[in-house]
């Protein structure tokens, strides 16, 4: 394992379907341990571009390397065992119940020679317990609330003990404490993290920020650097200053139409 290599990047990323070009020439490379938040506009590519690096889609051109090697090089459980993803839209059996969904995280890990074991049900447990949702463990996913299956799909990426975890806007569905509360859970994590956001406040809170607008990455560094007021009003189409929270000295986005 080389410390100074990106533990996930990209080069010359593209993406079209049909006449579509919905990505277009994708440069990232993502530091072992660093959360970095993707935000962008409504249409702008961040789905596409975490469906890209997760191996979820092919890219029209370019690559995606992951601890330096091709990522479509590698075997998809060689892939799973280091790096998960929870998509905005994620299916599940009906039938299934909520500890059955979330030990499929293990699933990467076992073989023959590797059955399920203790260890295995301990790291479950604590999936679970990240999200708050232990005392859902034995619920069916069909009596769960969106917001509740938002939480288990993410305890279920969380027990494949990835090296990198990739979440697609995990706040949707969530109630303000449970939004909170999986981010601050997130980024306690000793892994890399990549991460989607519609909230910009909530986007302040990480290492780095990659900002796309129509498929094209316009500012990639530190929050407070890329999202300037004329970024803001450039990309997002608002108006925006600064405010102190007086209660810590957090700086907070204001937003004010165009």
């Amino acid at each position: 394992m080389n410390a100074t290599l990106p533990v996930l990047s990209c080069s010359d990323l593209s993406y079209g379907v049909r006449d579509a070009q919905l990505l277009h020439g994708i440069n990232l490379a993502v530091q072992r341990g660093e959360t970095l938040g993707i935000v962008g506009p409504n249409g702008s590519g961040k789905s596409t571009l975490l469906k890209l690096l997760a191996n979820v889609r092919v890219p029209s051109h370019g690559e995606v390397l992951l601890e330096g090697q091709a990522l479509k090089n590698l075997a998809q459980r060689k892939i799973a065992q280091q790096l998960a993803v929870v998509e905005q839209q994620a299916d599940t059996y009906d039938a299934i119940r909520v500890l059955e969904a979330v030990a499929l995280g293990r699933t990467p890990w076992l073989s023959a020679l590797a059955p399920w074991s203790s260890a295995d049900d301990r790291i479950v447990a604590q999936a679970l317990n990240d999200v708050d949702a232990t005392h859902l463990r034995q619920r069916t996913w069909r009596s769960l609330s969106g917001g509740e299956r938002q939480r288990v799909h993410i305890a279920r990426a969380l027990a494949q003990r990835p090296q990198v975890l990739l979440l697609d806007e995990p706040t949707n569905h969530l109630d303000i404490q449970h939004q909170l509360g999986i981010l601050k859970t997130v980024q306690a994590l000793p892994i890399t993290t990549l991460i989607a956001l519609h909230d910009l406040n909530q986007a302040l809170s990480c290492d780095r920020l990659a900002v796309l607008e129509r498929g094209r990455l316009v500012a990639l560094g530190k929050p407070h650097e890329v999202l300037t007021p004329q970024r803001l009003r450039t990309t997002f189409g608002v108006q925006a200053h600064y405010l102190i929270d007086p209660f810590d000295g957090a700086q907070i986005l204001r937003f004010r139409c165009s």
